[in-house]
């Protein structure tokens, strides 16, 4: 696929490319392609061969697991500028291990799993910068774990709310909400009651303000200390 310059700052950004030189990015693209996914429409199934990684554009893209019983697990929501899929790059037997799905309509790029191996064996350097950009994302994965497990429902709300923003955003800030609160709900392994009476409790404490999907953090420092 053709790069642009929009998409090349991304890349940049991104811990999983940004310790590969402007060449070697090109070389990915090269056999990267776009995809369109509608809401609600499975990219991948849980145990499926994998061959393909990808980043979000645009729209939402939920990762979930079933239960024996059929109940849905929603693992994680996956945004604007965010990848997926990225551990089977060093599987040996390379497959998804949960189902991939459209929350709402997506453009994604979908990267060759052997075209991204075939740079890392060709500079180990850059493999090394690779690796240890994954493992500090691992640690994330792991703060994330503790805070679903371990914190009660506000805390998860708030650090939720935090998440949705650039890591030096100050004062006041407005996002909108990537999927349908229901669906955040069930990520946050809280009802929708409970989500919906946080958000109110916020909002009465004068730190948010919320209309519909938009939600707006008054000040973003204090509801940073407000988790602590």
């Amino acid at each position: 696929m053709q790069t642009n310059s929009a998409l090349a700052r991304e890349l940049s950004r991104h811990y999983l490319f940004c310790a590969l030189t402007h060449v070697q990015q090109e070389q990915l693209l090269a056999s990267a392609v776009s995809r369109q996914l509608a809401p609600g429409e499975r990219l991948f199934s849980h145990g499926e061969r994998a061959g393909q990684f990808f980043m979000v554009r645009s729209g939402c893209v939920k990762l979930y697991r079933l239960s024996a019983e059929g109940h849905e697990k929603i693992m994680r929501l996956v945004r604007p500028s965010q990848t997926f899929a990225e551990s089977i790059l060093f599987m040996d037997v390379p497959q998804y291990p949960v189902h991939g799905e459209g929350v709402e309509a997506a453009e994604l790029i979908a990267f060759d799993r052997e075209t991204f191996l075939a740079i890392l064996r060709e500079s180990f350097p850059t493999c090394l910068a690779v690796l240890a950009q994954m493992t500090r994302r691992i640690q994330v994965h792991w703060d994330e774990i503790e805070t679903l497990a371990l914190q009660n429902s506000r805390y998860r709300v708030v650090h939720y709310l935090l998440g949705l923003l650039d890591r030096t955003a100050q004062g006041r800030v407005s996002v909108t909400l990537p999927a349908r609160k229901m669906v955040i709900a069930a990520h946050l392994a809280v009802t929708p009651e409970t989500l919906s009476r946080t958000l109110r409790s916020l909002s009465d404490e004068g730190l948010i303000e919320s209309t519909g999907d938009e939600v707006t953090i008054v000040d973003v420092e204090k509801l940073r200390r407000h988790m602590h």
